[in-house]
């Protein structure tokens, strides 16, 4: 997968987070896990954009670290509102194998990157 075709499939993964939050409760835990789970998860594509444009080996790892945390903690936040049981099982499992396929994306990247 080239560097486009990431930055457009962590487009993607940001707006279906986006839309994911319109099913969250319209209640005081609705409103604040959605705010943490939006951050992260359009911070995602937002960072990875910003390592795109590293202008340095060095800077590009740094950025991807940012991008992979960010990554993780949707994936954190996405387990949480499972696990409560704000949305179903079902309702989430491919958005949460795209969270694990993308984490799974940048540990390879990062490692393959530090053995160059």
């Amino acid at each position: 997968m080239n560097q486009e075709e990431l930055k457009d499939r962590t487009k993607k993964f940001g707006l279906r987070i986006i839309k994911l939050v319109d099913f969250l409760p319209n209640r005081k835990i609705g409103d604040v896990i959605g705010r943490q789970i939006l951050r992260s998860a359009t911070g995602v594509g937002a960072n990875y954009r910003a390592a795109c444009r590293a202008r340095s080996k060095a800077e590009f790892i740094s950025k991807l670290n940012i991008v992979l945390e960010e990554t993780d903690e949707t994936l954190y936040w996405l387990e949480l509102i499972e696990e409560s049981g704000l949305i179903s099982k079902e309702k989430l499992a491919d958005i949460i194998r795209e969270n694990k396929e993308l984490v799974a994306i940048f540990i390879a990247t990062l490692k393959s990157l530090k053995n160059k």
